[in-house]
């Protein structure tokens, strides 16, 4: 064990940190073809911890024609659905038997609070495995009487076969950089593709460790490849790549939808799972206290960097001023720190360019009128720190209601019937997520229908499961990731049609 921080780090975590880190290319770690690197930063304490190679366009075509080679010959492509289910079940075993490790790497990386990375990022990335596992052997077509009316002399067969979309392309984000590899990783292999994985600039070692563990489980060579580096090089090489079938990107709209058009220049299957501004609606009969916890694990939870979180609280306006209150109390009891401190509640965000975007925002709700019932500011240290904020006396024309914060910042808003807060809740771009806290299932069933969103959660938000489709609506994205629908963005549909 070594300190950290101030922190205790395990062993196998100090290990990889003195190691030189090197991208996975063809079964090989390799340094970036240029030779140059990229800083790794602790977002606690603004530091450098390590470095990675910044791979750029070379890197990716390396790794493409790797996985183009798995993908086309050798073990791989000879490989049982059985036997692709078996090598997912290993990995899975070998991300729980180092879950401290990965954990305790993702919190030093993304600086989010280490017992969270254990016990969300690193436990959902172990059951998503074993989940995508299961349909290695479940993946079928369809056979059909056919009529082929236009010819009534012969007698004809039909069927469909579902096989592996190719090489893949995946770009993650950098909120939770393990579990995103994971969401693209696993259907990736239990449908017999091979992938380039580009994790984000800012948080690119869990996906390392990742790939480590995927070799130790078997993976064949070129089967799966990380690429490390810079968005705008080696990200926008890989999107715009004419030897990918598929592209599958998570991220924010305004990327997405750079990345979609690179994808459709080359006709490259695409989906993007993309950003949102999710709303809370908190109806007339919710327990008060119950909505304020909840409200705050919406908005709260990993620091407000993500895409489902709960930044706009609609409240009705005879519970508005309590459940505030108790929103407010709970943001400014909340101990901030490092995230690899157990004791964290919020750690800090991801970068000193997030940090300054997020008081960006806050600044400017400032300016149109808003006020802060609690927090509102940085927090103390040289750690990129944003004290958990609730915005009171916002209006929905305001810069800090309509867009993306991606930050502890939650806008508060009372409303006065259902109509009027559906009519709100969607006046937006986004409509990836929102929930609704009430126990009158009557009024609760006619709302959700109202409300363009691709989950809706009652009584709950943030809460996946993985037999359940995860995706938006407008411009939170193309596509469903999770449950039985991520087949489809990684196979194709044949229809084959035999004459007897």
């Amino acid at each position: 064990m070594e300190r950290y921080n101030g922190q205790l780090l395990g062993e196998g975590t100090r290990r990889f940190l003195e190691r030189q880190q090197r991208m996975l290319i063809g079964g090989e770690w390799v340094d970036a073809a240029s030779g140059e690197t990229l800083p790794v930063i602790d977002p606690a304490c603004g530091e450098k911890f390590t470095e990675v190679p910044a791979g750029g366009t070379a890197d990716i075509d390396r790794a493409v024609a790797a996985a183009r080679r798995a993908f086309e010959s050798g073990d791989w492509a000879k490989m049982r659905p059985v036997d692709r289910e078996r090598l997912l079940l290993k990995f899975a075993d070998l991300v729980e038997a180092n879950a401290q490790e990965l954990a305790e790497i993702e919190s030093l990386d993304n600086g989010k609070p280490v017992t969270m990375a254990r016990h969300v990022d690193v436990a959902l990335v172990i059951d998503f495995l074993r989940y995508m596992a299961g349909w290695a052997t479940k993946i079928e077509g369809s056979t059909m009487d056919v009529s082929v009316p236009i010819i009534r002399d012969r007698e004809f067969f039909g069927f469909t076969r579902r096989e592996p979309v190719g090489v893949v392309g995946a770009i993650i984000p950098w909120n939770f950089p393990l579990l995103m590899a994971a969401w693209k990783v696993a259907p990736a292999l239990a449908t017999g593709c091979t992938m380039v994985l580009k994790p984000a600039e800012e948080t690119p070692l869990s996906a390392l460790r990742f790939a480590e563990l995927a070799l130790e489980a078997g993976y064949p060579a070129g089967v799966l490849n990380v690429v490390t580096g810079l968005g705008h090089t080696a990200g926008a090489a890989l999107a715009s790549h004419k030897g990918i079938e598929k592209v599958a990107f998570t991220g924010s709209t305004e990327i997405g939808k750079l990345v979609g058009k690179a994808a459709l220049d080359n006709m490259t299957r695409v989906s993007l799972e993309l950003g949102g501004k999710s709303p809370v609606i908190v109806l007339d009969d919710a327990d008060v206290s119950q909505a304020a916890a909840g409200a705050a694990q919406a908005i709260f939870f990993n620091q407000g960097q993500v895409c489902t979180a709960g930044s706009r609280l609609f409240v009705h306006k005879s519970r508005f001023e309590q459940v505030v209150e108790g929103l407010a109390g709970i943001a400014s009891s909340m101990k901030i720190g490092a995230g690899i401190d157990p004791t964290t509640q919020i750690g800090p965000l991801v970068s000193a360019t997030q940090q300054k975007r997020v008081l960006g925002y806050i600044e400017s709700g400032f300016a149109e009128g808003a006020r802060a019932a609690t927090g509102g500011a940085a927090g103390e240290g040289a750690g990129y720190f944003v004290k958990p904020t609730v915005l009171v006396d916002t209006t929905d024309d305001m810069k800090v209601v309509r867009e993306e914060i991606f930050g502890p910042v939650v806008v508060a808003m009372p409303y006065d019937d259902l109509d009027e807060v559906a009519r709100r809740a969607n006046d937006t771009p986004y409509g990836l997520a929102a929930s609704i806290w009430s126990n009158d299932l009557a009024r609760v069933h006619r709302l959700i229908p109202k409300i363009q969103a691709g989950t809706v959660w009652v009584n709950c938000h943030n809460i996946l499961d993985n037999a359940m489709p995860f995706g938006g609506f407008k411009q939170s994205g193309i596509g469903r990731e999770m449950g039985r629908a991520v087949l489809d963005l990684y196979t194709e549909s044949k229809s084959v049609i035999m004459a007897l």
